[in-house]
């Protein structure tokens, strides 16, 4: 066999060893409360997501010599895992490929939130950069009001606040602490106020929970909701356990807008059969 005979064929076994498969996802319900920690740590980062109804993924990312790279931790960043080609391209052809919707034939709502885990400022400046070339399936905020798209982006992890109040245009919102309820701040800024389980609640799906911090739950998704904002806990159980179940439970009761797991077919199966709404806006401006 020829070099070049050969050359071909080890390029299109890698291609056919590297490429990754369209999410199959024409028959899926899109689950509005299903939100994929991490996602970029399943074998098909996003596709898997899709494929199991989720409408909401996470992705950790680090600016490296001018590029966005995804991972959780610095010493895992690998040059071809950016945020463009994980996360923006795929998107971009799912919503073409759907003429405006990530799902077929559904008008849900799209998050995705982009966790900074590099310098806040310097890595935000590159993502604005970045998500500028997307602009017309992003949500777009700026001084005149919210043109709300396909896709919604938030802003976690190191959030430079000061300089996304500050400009004129935005194609990202900001991810808010439960410090920041009852702040009066606006839900075209602060749409979603997130924070750790562990930090609010002590009980973790054992026994019942308690009634005092049943109450808490309640108080805080109802003050977020009538701020116009989302609610969302992470570090909640994710083992296939009854203690899980009931902690889902517990959070569906509150009407927590996200749930968080890293088990895409058991939270996948939990909302087909306990949410009477599982389709919704997350919401609207």
């Amino acid at each position: 066999m020829s070099l070049a005979v050969t050359a071909v064929t080890m390029s299109i076994s890698t291609i056919s060893v590297f490429a990754e498969p369209e999410p199959n996802d024409s028959n899926t319900v899109p689950l509005a409360r299903a939100h994929a920690h991490n996602d970029y740590e399943h074998e098909r980062p996003l596709y898997d997501a899709l494929d199991h109804g989720f409408t909401s993924v996470e992705a950790d990312v680090w600016l490296e010599d001018g590029k966005l790279l995804v991972a959780h931790d610095e010493v895992d960043v690998k040059p071809d895992r950016t945020l463009k080609s994980l996360y923006l391209e795929p998107l971009k052809r799912k919503i073409t490929q759907n003429q405006g919707s990530v799902y077929k034939d559904s008008d849900q709502d799209f998050l995705l939130w982009i966790d900074v885990k590099s310098e806040d400022v310097a890595t935000y400046k590159k993502i604005h950069e970045q998500l500028a070339d997307y602009q017309k399936m992003l949500t777009k905020f700026s001084k005149v009001g919210v043109d709300q798209r396909s896709v919604t982006v938030i802003i976690s992890g190191n959030r430079p606040r000061e300089l996304m109040e500050n400009q004129v245009v935005r194609y990202a919102a900001y991810d808010g602490r439960m410090s920041d309820l009852e702040t009066n701040a606006l839900n075209d800024f602060m749409p979603v106020i997130s924070d750790n389980w562990t930090k609010q609640f002590t009980w973790q799906g054992i026994g019942e929970m308690p009634s005092e911090e049943r109450e808490k739950l309640k108080y805080i998704v109802k003050t977020a909701h009538n701020d116009g904002q989302m609610v969302r806990f992470w570090a909640t159980p994710d083992l296939a356990a009854p203690n899980r179940k009931a902690v889902w439970d517990e959070l569906m009761k509150a009407d927590v807008d996200l749930i968080n797991t890293d088990d895409l077919p058991g939270l996948q199966k939990y909302l087909l059969e306990n949410d009477p709404n599982p389709t919704q806006q997350h919401i609207k401006w």
